[in-house]
């Protein structure tokens, strides 16, 4: 007697509202923000646009739920031993994470509203300061003076040539091809000199970060 071959189901993961947004940002990621629609999305979780508006009510929530995502995924360890390393090891987290994702740096821009994660995170970030000695004035300017560093270095980062040592000396390479050396001497000679030997961003973006720490220590215990 022949034996009938069984045959197994697929199971689909059902959808919720995080893996909808976890979705988006990995389309954001490889096609680029302008990419995203409900149709794409949909798409990609393979279900009809319509089964999304189960879990978001429209694109300007995915958009704001991707961002707090983002901003929630910013590492804040509060049980470092000094307020230092934790707001050392935040901040080099938040420029990784906007590596990531470098196209969230324009969302979060756009952004009028905290959501959740975004919540915790400000909550613990000045949990952080305030446990240290930092006073309410004092722990919001040393978060807002931390965030502008590694948010603007973020920024600068994203339209820099960057990324392994060959594409950044061919980038500049190309760059003092079209600089004349007599109208541009210092900019010529930064960037044959610091650029094309292969600037270490992440180097140089925690020592202009431990810069400011250690000025920031004589903020601790001020009103």
């Amino acid at each position: 007697m022949a034996q009938r071959k069984r045959t197994t189901r697929k199971t689909r993961r059902p959808l919720d509202r995080e893996r909808v947004l976890r979705a988006a940002i990995s389309l954001a990621d490889k096609e680029g923000i302008d990419a995203l629609s409900m149709r794409r999305l949909g798409k990609k979780l393979g279900v009809e646009a319509m089964s999304l508006y189960n879990h978001v009510a429209n694109k300007d929530e995915v958009l704001a739920g991707i961002v707090d995502l983002i901003v929630g995924d910013i590492e804040v360890v509060e049980s470092a031993a000094s307020w230092k390393e934790a707001m050392r090891s935040r901040a080099i987290s938040m420029r990784e994470v906007f590596a990531c994702h470098p196209w969230a740096l324009g969302l979060l821009e756009s952004r009028r509203s905290l959501g959740p994660a975004a919540l915790r995170y400000c909550d613990s970030v000045l949990g952080v300061l305030r446990r240290a000695g930092f006073s309410t004035v004092m722990a919001v300017r040393a978060f807002s003076v931390l965030d502008s560093y590694a948010y603007g270095y973020s920024i600068q980062e994203k339209n820099l040539p960057s990324g392994s040592a060959t594409k950044t000396t061919q980038a500049t390479d190309q760059l003092l091809k079209q600089l004349p050396e007599n109208e541009y001497p210092f900019l010529v000679e930064t960037a044959a000199n610091v650029m094309r030997s292969g600037f270490d961003f992440a180097k140089e973006f925690e020592m202009g970060l431990d810069l400011l720490l250690g000025a920031l220590e004589g903020w601790r215990g001020r009103a």
